[in-house]
């Protein structure tokens, strides 16, 4: 399910560029003021499988109108749209509008956003194959060797096969854990090659900063796409997110027309 939050800032102009972590947190704070336990266990423990810890939801902000110079973001226009996307409706979806109404704002660092209304978004369905374009960008990454050492690898666009086996990791993993059984598919993404071919460059290097204490890059694709698998796995990357991180703002798409 997803909720659309629309917001108007009210003392500020400026934002960072890497306001993913600060977002996030705003985000954790709605829930909490929903449900204090549930926010916690999502924020401290999440959905843990195979070494891995899901939180099973994301989001993305869309400006009016923006300007970027450097690391800031100059907001031309007050408007922004906040979309918040999970398939966990009773948690998550209750405790958020919950919040949304007892603050009626959220807190980017310093810049404050006041929340003039939120709506539930129709449900979506999906067959085999479906488009895609990304509000935010899609993270994907493995472990390789460098000098000796262990490192993570964060995955580029043109490396297809990988793509393809880290993403239905992924997706089965999320899976598995919303309806406790194992699902067996194939997957198959390919990039929108005219948009490829357009852009110099479709990745995206955040740094995900909690107030300046260990910050760390994360380098993201954003580019439309078209997926080939099982429609219950596309519906779960609509709505928890493709690829990793999704709870600090990655993966998040809407529907390609």
């Amino acid at each position: 399910m997803r909720i659309r939050i629309s917001l108007r800032g009210v003392n500020s102009k400026f934002l960072t560029v890497n306001y993913n972590y600060p977002l996030s947190a705003a985000i954790y704070n709605l829930l909490r003021l929903g449900s204090p336990e549930f926010s916690a266990f999502l924020h401290d423990i999440g959905f843990p499988l195979n070494g891995r810890k899901y939180k099973l939801f994301t989001f993305a902000l869309r400006f009016e109108k923006i300007s970027i110079e450097g690391k800031n973001i100059n907001l031309l226009s007050p408007d922004a749209t906040l979309i918040i996307s999970t398939p966990l409706i009773n948690d998550f979806i209750k405790n958020l509008v919950i919040g949304s109404f007892e603050q009626q704002f959220i807190r980017i660092n310093d810049a404050r956003f006041n929340i003039k209304f939120a709506e539930i978004l129709p449900d979506v369905s999906f067959n085999e194959c479906a488009g895609f374009r990304l509000l935010s960008p899609m993270v994907l990454s493995t472990r390789r060797i460098h000098n000796g050492k262990e490192h993570q690898y964060f995955i580029r666009p043109h490396e297809e096969s990988e793509i393809n086996r880290v993403l239905l990791l992924n997706l089965t993993n999320k899976y598995k854990l919303l309806y406790k059984k194992d699902i067996r598919s194939e997957c198959e993404l390919k990039w929108d090659e005219e948009y490829l071919h357009k852009r110099q460059r479709v990745t995206k290097k955040i740094t995900i900063d909690e107030n300046g204490a260990y910050p760390i890059d994360v380098i993201g694709t954003q580019a439309p796409f078209t997926l080939k698998t099982h429609p219950d796995l596309i519906k779960i990357g609509y709505e928890c997110g493709f690829g990793e991180k999704n709870s600090m703002g990655f993966g998040t798409t809407e529907i390609a027309n």
